[in-house]
């Protein structure tokens, strides 16, 4: 079986956990909308995820929306001890799918205890704050009363760490002026890498960045260096766009998601490749514009 803890681990909130973890989005169905077309095959993936020594999963209780958080519970519940559980709120969906801002306090307010029930908790491990000026991507605007109204669950006790999801380091900034904030998720991967500054700022300030979309997302990487890298490596371009993220920075942890178990196991083989200097270079290349991506 892989060591997926050979990569190390980093700190979450109060919570040491392994570098590689597990992304549950893709468990709801097409569009992250309604159920699995494979409700036993999701189940499968979650506990052989687990069971391979995975301790952190991402999720949301706007995926399905409901649907994943209830398949984690009903695949995982009672927890391990050393697993941690992450969730986002401040989006909601629309009756078509659709993504939709919920950042007033009493949608978030809903929003945990809609979290606090799927997943069978007393109190969540990390709430993500996503916020949404731009469903798709950072976009300037004060956070300080949705995150007000996040650190005064926290208070309650039902959120125990806060994160950031789909920020500007502006913003990041405003946060941790409101509350202590332990994780950063936004894209980030080979050819999306807007981020660089931020992620080496949070490594130096002890902060976990989890890239969303580290294989690209719902538009595949596809690259003809990447491509070549995987060829000379004898691994999947998907392995090597995973290794690249953990060799990038020690805050990294990723959350990479499956509804395939075979495509979980290759994902966490990624730990065993180690990326020479040559290939890093040829990779910085995606980003550069100087490859087909």
């Amino acid at each position: 079986m892989t060591d997926i803890g050979k990569v190390g681990t980093f700190m979450l909130g109060t919570r040491r956990v392994k570098r590689m973890g597990y992304g549950a989005m893709q468990l709801a169905g097409p569009g992250v909308f309604g159920p699995p077309k494979d409700r036993q095959a999701a189940l499968s993936v979650l506990r052989e995820a687990v069971a391979s020594g995975v301790d952190h999963i991402d999720t949301s209780d706007f995926y399905g929306p409901h649907v994943t958080n209830q398949i984690i519970r009903e695949a995982l519940h009672p927890y391990p001890d050393d697993l941690v559980i992450v969730t986002k709120i401040g989006a909601k969906r629309g009756a078509g799918g659709s993504w939709n801002p919920a950042f007033s306090a009493e949608e978030l307010t809903s929003a945990v205890h809609d979290n606090l029930r799927n997943l069978g908790l007393d109190a969540l491990d990390v709430v993500n704050l996503r916020v949404m000026f731009d469903v798709h991507g950072p976009a300037e605007g004060s956070i300080e009363a949705p995150l007000t109204a996040l650190a005064e669950l926290q208070r309650q006790g039902l959120v125990r760490h806060i994160g950031l999801s789909n920020v500007t380091p502006k913003q990041l900034a405003q946060g941790r002026g409101i509350a202590e904030i332990v994780c950063v998720q936004n894209q980030y991967n080979l050819a999306h890498r807007h981020d660089d500054a931020l992620i080496d700022d949070l490594a130096a300030a002890g902060i976990a960045y989890v890239p969303f979309f580290p294989l690209g997302g719902f538009t595949p990487l596809q690259s003809t260096a990447l491509s070549d890298v995987a060829k000379a490596l004898d691994a999947t371009p998907m392995q090597v766009a995973l290794a690249w993220l953990l060799q990038r920075a020690p805050n990294i942890l990723l959350i990479p998601g499956t509804s395939s178990t075979g495509h979980l196991r290759e994902n966490l083989a990624a730990v065993e490749l180690q990326l020479p200097a040559d290939a890093l270079s040829m990779l910085d290349r995606i980003a550069a514009g100087a490859a087909t991506v």
